[in-house]
């Protein structure tokens, strides 16, 4: 089975050169959900129309693209991407990217897509100690120097092993603390966090404001894979009444294993948050 973080291994990415909690009763309002399109990536590589069109029919209105064999679209042109999920009612508002020698393309395309953020999807370099995070963080404020000339915002997802610790810090605390909020904007992913046994309301009260982006996703502990909402261990209802405090904008859904289908998986995912 092909996983996101699996994939991402295969791909690979280029070394960097230059480069107090709210009460429960308070709810914010439900947003518009989005989604991130990994979660039907073999659908996407052999009908990338035909697939944003079925997502559509399950009422996703944001669209978070991901890098692929065939480019940042889908063998989509930038414009045409913008435009197709414009035409079906969606709003394309970010897209997973790696920061490596052909970056300055990537925010090329970015901006002529029309969209609003430029996602690093994985740590761009190995070394899971506190100077190469160090370095890291100081490549992410260049990038969104860079996407910030260009009417881009720069930002970050992660997944569990930034939240191994070096010297007896989190790596993943490196990131927030060395980062310029207005330059890097973190994405949160919530299923992530949670399989590295970290709680994502002690960074949402530590940080707060400082994550516009979430990855909503259930997670199976026992396998440490992605599961169809209610199903896994994210006390989803939970999460939903800190958005104010965690500053976010976008919630984007991301499933990368399935019962049956992933429109089945996600059909369902989108009757469970009708009902909260």
């Amino acid at each position: 089975m092909t996983t996101r973080r699996s994939f991402i291994k295969r791909s690979g990415t280029a070394a960097i050169g230059a480069l107090v909690l709210p009460t429960m009763g308070c709810s914010a309002p439900s947003p518009a959900f989005g989604v991130q399109l990994y979660s039907f990536r073999d659908a996407l590589a052999k009908d990338a129309i035909k697939t944003l069109e079925g997502i559509a029919g399950l009422g996703i209105k944001k669209i978070e693209s991901a890098r692929s064999d065939k480019g940042l679209y889908y063998g989509l042109r930038p414009e045409q991407m913008g435009k197709v999920c414009a035409d079906l009612g969606m709003q394309l508002i970010s897209g997973h990217v790696h920061l490596d020698d052909t970056f300055e393309n990537t925010m090329e395309q970015a901006a002529a897509s029309g969209q609003e953020y430029v996602i690093c999807s994985s740590l761009p370099t190995n070394g899971q100690h506190v100077d190469n995070y160090k370095s890291v963080a100081e490549a992410f404020n260049k990038a969104g120097e860079a996407c910030k000339k260009m009417g881009l915002k720069f930002g970050y997802h992660n997944h569990e092993y930034e939240f191994e610790s070096d010297k007896g810090t989190v790596l993943y605390d490196i990131l927030m603390d060395e980062t310029v909020p207005e330059l890097v904007h973190m994405e949160l992913d919530l299923g992530w966090v949670i399989v590295a046994k970290k709680d994502p309301l002690h960074y949402f009260e530590k940080y707060p404001g400082r994550f516009p982006l979430w990855h909503l996703k259930d997670m199976n502990l026992a396998n440490n894979e992605s599961t169809e909402f209610g199903k896994g261990a994210l006390d989803i209802k939970k999460m939903m009444q800190y958005q104010k405090q965690s500053g976010v904008d976008h919630i984007f859904i991301e499933q990368e294993e399935y019962a049956s289908t992933p429109m089945e998986s996600m059909q369902h995912n989108m009757d469970f948050l009708k009902q909260l």
